[in-house]
């Protein structure tokens, strides 16, 4: 009996051991990677190349930049009427950072999520085909800036209830990845969710700081990754919350003083694994110092 006992309890030790650790694997991949990390003037610059499919048994480019809680920048966002590289809203804003921002109408340019920039709504939810106060799953959260912090929220249903926000700007896109600590739960779409893309990200932790993620993909050097596996990765960072960007071809990390004209991850729209891929996109989040100016207001549509 006493064996049988043992054997038992060895037997669940395996299973534990066997049946874990895919995700304990990822996550320990993330923590003990070999960053490549700079410090900026306050800003942290971590970057590694997962080359042997030790991410998510797959190849992963990862750019993850960090704003301290006391760091002496404020996040703000820009809008162009006609799509325009990151990298060229990042200049014309005398940013030291940028990543690309909500999605937008590859074709008419305009933002297809609800955004306004300096109490200007340059940007609304697009409705369903027949249209409803339901919203659309990219369209499932929201931030706000607040004393030049971003605040990641879950909006209300009503398709336009950000207008009713006092908040002068605010930016919705989705889905929620993590909030309050917890994944979000994800839906099943293959196109948007399941399959492997580039992704984009903004994320608060739980101390303040702010992240801004890229994950290069639709290459065999970085391939990409499903909504479930990007939520996971924005925990391992120790997200707190976070909220899912425009991804694909837009995906675009800039940071000022960089080679390449500041973009330190690599864009894909060109089909190559290079720096000179970008694609215009419509909108992105800055990251500017503290005593600069504000920004001109966006142009109208």
């Amino acid at each position: 009996m006493k064996l049988f006992r043992k054997l038992l309890v060895f037997s669940f030790f395996l299973l534990a051991v066997f049946t874990l650790p895919a995700q304990n694997k990822d996550s320990l991949a993330v923590v003990n990677a070999q960053w490549e990390i700079d410090s900026i003037n306050g800003l942290v610059l971590k970057r590694y190349h997962f080359a042997h499919k030790e991410c998510i048994q797959s190849n992963q480019f990862v750019c993850v930049l960090e704003i301290g809680p006391k760091a002496p920048y404020r996040l703000a966002f820009s809008y162009e009427p006609r799509r325009t590289p990151t990298t060229t809203h990042a200049v014309r804003h005398g940013a030291v950072a940028a990543i690309n921002g909500s999605f937008f109408d590859m074709g008419k340019h305009h933002p297809i999520c609800y955004l306004r920039i300096n109490g200007e709504e340059v940007g609304e939810n697009t409705p369903q085909a027949v249209d409803s106060v339901h919203r659309k799953y990219y369209q499932y959260g929201s931030m706000v800036i607040r004393k030049g912090r971003p605040v990641i929220f879950i909006p209300d249903s009503a398709r336009n209830a950000e207008r009713s926000m006092p908040d002068r700007n605010i930016m919705t896109a989705g889905p929620l990845l993590v909030y309050h600590g917890k994944l979000m739960p994800m839906r099943k779409d293959k196109t948007f969710v399941t399959s492997r893309h580039n992704r984009t990200a903004i994320g608060v932790k739980k101390d303040g700081t702010v992240l801004l993620v890229t994950i290069d993909g639709r290459m065999k050097e970085s391939e990409g990754m499903s909504l479930q596996d990007f939520q996971k990765l924005m925990r391992y960072l120790g997200c707190y919350d976070a909220l899912n960007l425009d991804g694909g071809g837009s995906t675009t990390m800039y940071v000022k003083g960089y080679p390449h004209e500041g973009r330190v991850n690599h864009p894909t729209d060109n089909g190559r694994y290079d720096f000179d891929g970008e694609r215009g996109v419509s909108n992105c989040v800055l990251v500017l110092p503290r005593e600069a100016k504000k920004q001109q207001q966006p142009q109208k549509k």
